[in-house]
């Protein structure tokens, strides 16, 4: 459906979880069934995990080669994780905009705040202003956020707890968002998720044009 300009204004949805909550899959999801939905690829400094593909999975970089690029202004957010730089390149959202196109954004909270900052800043008549639909994704306990960690075993026992402090700490900025899915049953989450979205393009201050029967 890209080029075709929908009935709803383009919509930037930011999704965030702490790490092992569920927030890529449910992403991964999202893509396969809306074809209309430009995934936003993150850039990182950290290696490529096994499986994880340049390009796809993350834009893979050197520090100097995201700091030349940060200075040039070619990040809209980015921020420091356990000692990686991340950031979401500025110039994929806004052609996909451009072109009809809503953007899903998985980011970290650090990410998630500064979209949403930047945004909130913008003066009233940007069409960028109200585009924002932010949904954080939380495991049913912190127990069980550990267990997936530990099963997951792409991590030693010394990563685990740094994720586990994180976690705990990003958690307690979920009341900054818009929406909260408990990702307890996968296919109930998703459900929950696609819901929001398809609502929010439905909203009366979301629609491009005025209804004429």
């Amino acid at each position: 459906m890209k080029g075709i300009k929908p009935s709803w204004n383009n919509l930037i949805f930011v999704v965030s979880a702490p790490s092992g909550a569920g927030k890529t899959t449910l992403c991964d999801k999202l893509q396969t069934e809306f074809k209309d939905i430009h995934y936003a690829v993150t850039a990182t400094t950290r290696a490529p995990r096994d499986g994880e593909i340049d390009g796809k999975s993350y834009y893979f970089m050197t520090r100097e080669g995201f700091e030349k690029r940060l200075a040039e202004g070619g990040f809209i957010e980015h921020a420091v994780v356990h000692g990686n730089l991340y950031g979401s390149p500025k110039a994929p959202v806004v052609a996909a905009l451009e072109e009809g196109c809503d953007v899903l954004m998985n980011l970290d909270v650090q990410g998630a705040a500064t979209v949403r900052d930047t945004l909130t800043a913008l003066p009233d008549g940007d069409p960028l202003k109200h585009t924002l639909v932010d949904i954080f994704v939380v495991p049913p306990s912190t127990e069980v956020l550990r267990n997936r960690l530990v099963i997951r075993g792409t991590d030693s026992l010394e990563v685990i707890e740094k994720r586990m402090k994180q976690a705990r700490e990003e958690i307690s900025h979920w009341k900054d968002y818009s929406y909260m899915v408990v990702n307890d049953d996968l296919a109930e989450a998703y459900d929950n998720m696609r819901a929001i979205i398809l609502a929010e393009r439905h909203r009366i201050e979301n629609r491009r044009e005025a209804y004429h029967a």
